[in-house]
């Protein structure tokens, strides 16, 4: 009886063993391209997880800079958060930072947009960056005071107009009464004349091979400094679009707009489809390539997940 059942324990044991390396086993390896199928995943983990698919709109990259000024004004910070959500919500990739981006940073980038104070002093290093970027087809978007820098001649060269750092040549807290010059471009479509509170530059300096592409100008309003200046009146360009060739590089594109001092005035609605259709245009996109916000689903393609439009937009 002894010898039973020290048989019978013996195989009791090895059973149970045998029951505990099966359940600690690995899974066996799936083919590639299969991983992560059927296992009960979250969402976005696999293909067949309901997941959505990855986001076919532009590559945008987003260069802000540090808050300079008082409430609710040039808070570059909240546009990085706001519009990274604006336009990943229109099936955009989106990136950016504080900082001055690297060669790495901009690879694969569309579109470069600018909310940043003085964003035209860089060193050498970061104009280089800059310039093979553009050499490469990418384009930048400019807000308000992105356009200002110490050397405003090569800077106009970049984005078709600059402003000089320090010079006092500006409306603080002025009526801004836009007059659209282009009413046939698609950028301005849906947009009239109209006035909104905000700050307007008037000495500046243009480039002038090419020349801007003017959308909409503005009456410099008559405060003390455009008085004094003797420049108050003067019908100066605020929205333009601009289209440059670097020497050894491609065709790329430019689109500014000068306000932005007022942060409020991103989230007006007639101002910001018109932020929208130039960003995407100087992406090289269709210009309601990022009008439509998509559900999680529906971003990257699919039914109801593309707005309408064809190919690359037209030079204006």
């Amino acid at each position: 009886m002894k010898g039973r059942g020290l048989v019978l324990s013996i195989g009791v044991a090895l059973f149970c063993a045998t029951v505990a390396a099966q359940q600690q086993a690995p899974p066996a390896a799936q083919p590639q391209g299969q991983q992560g199928q059927g296992q009960g995943q979250g969402p976005g983990q696999g293909r067949r997880g309901g997941g959505p698919p990855a986001p076919t709109g532009p590559h945008i990259y987003i260069r802000a800079g540090l808050k300079s000024h008082g409430p609710g004004q040039h808070d570059y910070p909240q546009f990085l958060a706001d519009w990274s959500k604006i336009l990943t919500e229109r099936n955009a990739v989106v990136n950016g930072s504080l900082h001055f981006p690297t060669a790495q940073e901009l690879e694969g980038v569309d579109v470069m947009v600018m909310y940043k104070g003085d964003a035209g002093g860089m060193t050498p290093e970061e104009r280089t960056i800059l310039e093979n970027y553009l050499k490469r087809g990418g384009g930048l978007v400019s807000f308000h005071d992105t356009l200002c820098g110490p050397d405003p001649a090569y800077y106009s060269t970049i984005l078709g107009g600059a402003k000089k750092h320090g010079e006092v040549n500006y409306t603080l807290d002025a009526n801004v009464p836009y007059t659209v010059v282009d009413k046939t471009s698609p950028i301005m479509e849906g947009m009239t004349d109209m006035s909104i509170r905000d700050e307007a530059f008037y000495l500046m300096t243009w480039a002038q091979s090419p020349k801007i592409h003017v959308l909409a100008t503005a009456k410099i309003d008559d405060t003390p400094s455009a008085k004094q200046a003797g420049h108050a009146g003067e019908e100066v360009p605020q929205i333009w679009t601009y289209e440059n060739t670097l020497p050894g590089g491609q065709p790329y594109r430019a689109f500014v707009w000068m306000q932005g001092h007022e942060y409020s005035n991103f989230t007006d609605i007639r101002i910001e489809p018109m932020l929208l259709k130039g960003i995407a245009w100087a992406a090289k996109k269709p210009y309601d390539a990022l009008l439509t916000v998509r559900t999680p689903a529906q971003r990257g393609g699919g039914a109801g997940g593309r707005s309408s439009g064809g190919g690359p937009a037209p030079s204006r």
